[in-house]
């Protein structure tokens, strides 16, 4: 076993020195890969687990935001009766007519493809697993921890702890999609706040006043074709540590939600913008939100591009975090305890994405 071990370790190593990703893996491969190396195919029991669950026709919510700007009316009223079903249902949700541009949009996703399909010499300046690095290339962010590597490349912008996010920083092919991109999402975030906030039965202001968005996280994935993706995931299944995600994903799908134990396909909405309530959320909300499973799966013929947008609230200076007080009652007493996000954000990333949620790290034991 420990010589098998040696044996993958070797060959994770030697993928990740050539500093290239999958797509540079597909690109060196002369006529396109047909076998995919064994560090991406996933272990049997994984696979047999995979076919207790089956499939359904069933979609996560879409929520048109239409009038949502009216406060006090019964158009906003449902709007939030809505989200509140979908958070508590379904952990996931999709958004229309939220107010940001689509040419915004298309501009974000192009400038991450842009990126992603450059030459190769070119991205290696920005490969790095350095924690301290803000902007930097990589392919699974758990490469050596991970039970089979995920078949996707990411671009990360962390801004977790430093706030401040200096556009020269960023790649040139996708530096004016970026900053304009963030400065819309985080306009649409202060709204969604908002609603979220009344969901949950709090004032308006509630969730915005504990700086949510304050730390960021931003991927740019990109999943190249897979010949045979009932070996390998684009992202295996997982949940995300964030207080909720936003998603930006292009018309070839493969996001899939674990809802009532089958997978719910999350089809690709012109302009849509994707909703996912994150651990974080969960547990302040002392489990009136659900953040769910999910994962993304390849494709056969076509590259898959997204951008994801994980909220982490304040890292530094250290702030305390836990359930809101006033959604902790005998009926539903507090789950979980208070903690720090540096701490939290450190246990999820010290494990493997697919282990176990990061929820227990700060569960109540009864």
């Amino acid at each position: 076993m420990d010589i098998l071990a040696d044996d993958r370790t070797k060959q994770l190593k030697a993928f990740d020195d050539t500093k290239a990703g999958v797509k540079g893996l597909v690109d060196a491969a002369a006529g396109g890969v047909v076998d995919i190396p064994n560090i991406f195919i996933r272990p049997p029991d994984e696979v047999a687990e995979d076919l207790e669950v089956s499939k359904t026709s069933l979609q996560v919510p879409v929520i048109d935001l239409h009038g949502v700007g009216d406060k006090g009316s019964s158009k906003r009223h449902n709007i939030i009766n809505e989200i509140k079903h979908a958070s508590e249902r379904w952990g996931f949700f999709q958004v229309v007519n939220h107010g940001i541009p689509t040419k915004v949009l298309e501009d974000m996703l192009k400038g991450v493809r842009g990126f992603h399909e450059q030459d190769v010499e070119f991205k290696k300046d920005y490969y790095s697993r350095d924690p301290e690095r803000m902007v930097k290339f990589h392919t699974n962010y758990d490469l050596y921890l991970s039970r089979a590597a995920n078949w996707r490349d990411t671009l990360e912008i962390d801004m977790m702890n430093n706030y401040h996010l200096d556009p020269k920083d960023l790649p040139s092919i996708c530096r004016d999609a970026t900053v304009d991109y963030l400065s819309h999402v985080m306009k649409f975030v202060d709204t969604l706040f908002e609603l979220l906030s009344e969901a949950l039965g709090l004032e308006l202001n509630y969730l915005k006043s504990l700086e949510l968005e304050k730390g960021k996280l931003m991927v740019g994935h990109y999943y190249p074709a897979c010949p045979k993706p009932d070996l390998t995931l684009g992202i295996g299944k997982h949940t995300d540590a964030s207080f909720i995600t936003l998603l930006l994903q292009d018309e070839i799908g493969g996001l899939q939600v674990l809802h009532q134990n089958q997978w719910a396909s999350v089809d690709p909405i012109p302009s849509a913008l994707v909703v996912n309530i994150g651990n974080l959320l969960q547990i302040i909300s002392n489990d009136k939100f659900k953040s769910v499973i999910h994962r993304a799966i390849g494709n056969v013929t076509r590259a898959r591009t997204s951008f994801a947008c994980f909220l982490h609230g304040v890292s530094t200076p250290t702030k305390i975090y836990g359930p809101i007080q006033k959604l902790i009652t005998e009926e539903s007493p507090q789950i979980y305890r208070e903690f720090t996000i540096k701490d939290f954000v450190m246990n999820f990333y010290s494990r493997r994405l697919d282990d176990k949620s990061g929820l227990n790290y700060v569960h109540i034991l009864d």
